[in-house]
């Protein structure tokens, strides 16, 4: 058996040590750019260099032989210190006296002092951080004064004013790299998704499903009960990525409820801000939700669900991180790519103070953007989950990393380290991995709330149309015969008033009716509209857009083209050729994203199953005419799964109207299938049941 060689003794010591750094360091500049990690290495040897000469020159016990020895040796790293600074000067700012000592680079130091056999000496108190500049002064002043803190949130705090801090994730939080000290490692996590994509999986291995108590009348496909297993299990922190369509929503409510993670946090684009509002009602009943609006007037801070919208977050951040939050979900996760903006930043300040208050909170960020597409991007969301900070993997991630046994010059370290990031509780599913677990075609309701003067306007016109009703109904009731009494609402003489005021507004009478009032809806949701079918492109790609009116799809054309999204648009002005070239390019085309279609020149004759996502941005009076709109997408060849998601104005006529046209589907399709005598429900019956349902809520609200 052959006999390990002893170290000899110029081998031991700090000397070898920064030896070996300063060559991987002169190693990495000879190829720009010089990372932070690298900067970070340089920086340390230089230090560590200066203070081991004062060190030596001042040991007494040292012979003069040894005292030269060594100071040559240190001399030997200095001059290739010095080389490198040559190539790069850059690094040279970071030998000044004044220059600044990161904490990561603390950290590393007091690791290579060790490697060194050197014990590092206990930290002294740190100075107080110097005063910012003016500028600086003056922006941080300013977003100060925008920050608010709701009356109810003071109600709360004052009822619970016991939220003390839970530490007990601090350890996890702060495990400190051993074998892997030095190394730089978030680049190589994230080419990691670039070098090993092809073929490797994209999803965590998640448990069987297993039975979900949900609400009744609610069904949970087998894919998104995976999720709550897990989280039952215990994982605690998800990049849930599923394509649009797949029930993300509902999957975080119900880990959510598995977690026990109330109160709980949601982020999102003012888009679906209400509709998060009316999943919460569908999948967590017991649970109360608020919605932040403005200054929050109107919150309810001792709900079970916040809802708050990235837009008006810098207001808020400063009480919502100190809420006390047992978990925290961010929609549309990819809005925080950019760790620079404003939005990003505020994401990242109140899930880092959830997570120091919390121990193991739920921390969910969800988007349907493919994962190994601009995988920088992700890097403000891991830090978000708390898989990473700014310059290296935290807790079970570093955990996992050295329990590879590898380093990044090894060649197996790049699958495994994608391996580790996935396990951190990535899941990615596509409409074709679970065909099995949804339907063929589907109508998802996305509510909006019109909250702007547009939205308060509509509001206003609608409380009109109904008292016009409501004055109509009591004239009629007061003009009866006598002895003519009937109980409650009569519902007959309800219809009869409809029927007037539907004759009035199909007449070319001027004033608010229920047309115009429906067309100015149309309007105030366009925006909305082609704001979520960008988001859909940018997610699952091409995307047909349905409207009825002309001045939706301009508005519609023109968000996209203001967000360098290109369109086709298909309309009834067309000539046949220029409609044909508008179809290839949205069929054939990869660039074109999006086509913009006429509910009434497109709803028929068009074959466009190139898409399998499609945005109704006003609503038809007529299932059938939803319907031959669906089916331009939903026809043979179709190979995945359909959605159709109709964008619906919360608390205005819109959503009668949406569910007058579902109640009648049932008797459309019984009908056209011959099983009925029933004749097909026309616009005219909708619209009728629209305004004798205005009519008798608004009579049945003043009787209570």
């Amino acid at each position: 058996m052959q006999r390990r060689r002893a170290p000899r003794r110029d081998e031991e010591g700090l000397i070898p040590v920064l030896a070996d750094i300063t060559r991987e360091v002169e190693n990495a500049v000879r190829r720009p750019p010089v990372r932070p990690a690298v900067r970070t290495q340089f920086q340390v040897a230089a230090l560590l260099v200066r203070e081991e000469r004062a060190r030596v020159k001042a040991d007494t016990a040292l012979t003069p032989a040894k005292r030269d020895h060594e100071l040559k040796r240190l001399d030997g790293v200095a001059t290739l210190l010095a080389k490198i600074a040559a190539r790069d000067t850059s690094l040279l700012a970071l030998l000044a006296e004044d220059a600044r000592v990161s904490d990561a680079a603390r950290e590393y130091k007091a690791s290579v002092m060790r490697a060194g056999g050197i014990e590092p000496p206990e930290e002294p108190e740190r100075p107080a951080p110097v005063a910012p500049t003016q500028a600086t002064d003056k922006r941080t002043e300013k977003r100060a004064e925008k920050r608010v803190v709701p009356q109810s949130v003071i109600s709360r705090q004052m009822a619970n004013p016991f939220l003390a801090p839970n530490f007990e994730a601090a350890a996890e939080r702060a495990a400190k790299p051993r074998r892997l000290a030095g190394w730089e490692l978030l680049e190589p996590l994230f080419r990691s998704f670039e070098r090993d994509a092809p073929g490797a999986p994209a999803c965590m291995d998640l448990p069987e499903p297993r039975h979900v108590p949900v609400p009744q009348g609610r069904d949970l496909m087998p894919h998104q009960a995976r999720v709550v297993a897990a989280t039952a299990r215990g994982h605690r922190t998800f990049l849930l990525a599923d394509e649009p369509g797949l029930g993300k929503t509902a999957q975080a409510l119900l880990a959510a409820q598995a977690a026990d993670a109330f109160p709980l946090l949601v982020v999102v684009p003012n888009v679906v801000k209400t509709n998060w509002a009316h999943e919460v009602g569908l999948w967590t009943p017991l649970r109360r939700a608020t919605v932040v609006h403005g200054d929050g007037d109107r919150v309810d801070a001792f709900a079970d669900v916040v809802i708050v919208n990235y837009e008006i977050l810098d207001r808020h951040a400063g009480w919502l991180g100190d809420h006390g939050f047992r978990g925290m979900i961010v929609d549309e996760a990819h809005f925080i790519k950019n760790k620079t903006s404003q939005r990003s930043q505020n994401v990242l300040e109140i899930s880092d103070r959830i997570r120091t208050r919390t121990a193991r909170p739920l921390m969910m960020a969800l988007t349907g953007t493919p994962l190994i597409n601009d995988i920088e991007d992700f890097r403000a969301i891991w830090q978000f989950l708390g898989w990473i900070d700014d310059e290296k993997p935290l807790g079970k991630l570093m955990t996992s990393l050295e329990d590879t046994g590898l380093t990044p010059a090894d060649p197996g370290f790049y699958s495994a380290a994608r391996t580790s990031v996935v396990d951190m509780g990535i899941v990615r599913r596509r409409k074709v991995d679970v065909v099995a677990d949804i339907p063929a075609r589907r109508v998802a309701d996305l509510p909006v709330e019109l909250d702007d003067a547009a939205g308060r306007s509509i509001r206003a016109s609608e409380e009109a149309l109904t008292n016009r009703l409501v004055q109509r109904y009591r004239a009629a009731v007061e003009a009866r015969m006598e002895g003519e009494v009937v109980d409650g609402v009569d519902h007959a003489l309800a219809r009869r008033v409809a029927a007037a005021e539907l004759k009035d507004s199909s007449s070319k009478a001027k004033g608010e009716n229920v047309f115009t009032m429906v067309r100015r809806i149309g309007q105030a949701k366009a925006g909305l509209a082609a704001d979520y079918a960008a988001q859909l492109a940018r997610n699952v790609g091409k995307v047909v857009f349905f409207a009825k009116h002309v001045d939706v799809m301009d508005q519609a054309e023109q968000t996209f083209a203001d967000r360098g999204i290109r369109y086709a648009s298909i309309r009834g002005d067309q000539t046949p050729k220029v409609r044909e070239q508008n179809i290839t390019a949205f069929t054939q085309d990869p660039d074109v994203e999006i086509v913009v279609c006429s509910l009434t020149a497109a709803g028929v004759g068009l074959n466009l199953q190139v898409a399998s996502n499609l945005v109704l941005a006003e609503l038809s009076w007529t299932d059938a005419e939803q319907t031959q709109a669906i089916d331009r997408i939903h026809r043979i060849g179709q190979s995945e799964p359909v959605t159709a998601w109709r964008i619906i104005a919360a608390q205005t006529i819109d959503a009668t109207i949406a569910a007058l046209i579902d109640s009648k589907s049932g008797l459309a399709a019984r009908a056209l299938d011959g099983a009925s005598e029933e004749d097909v429900p026309s616009s005219t019956d909708v619209q009728l049941e629209a305004l004798v349902t205005l009519l008798t809520d608004a009579l049945t609200t003043d009787a209570a």
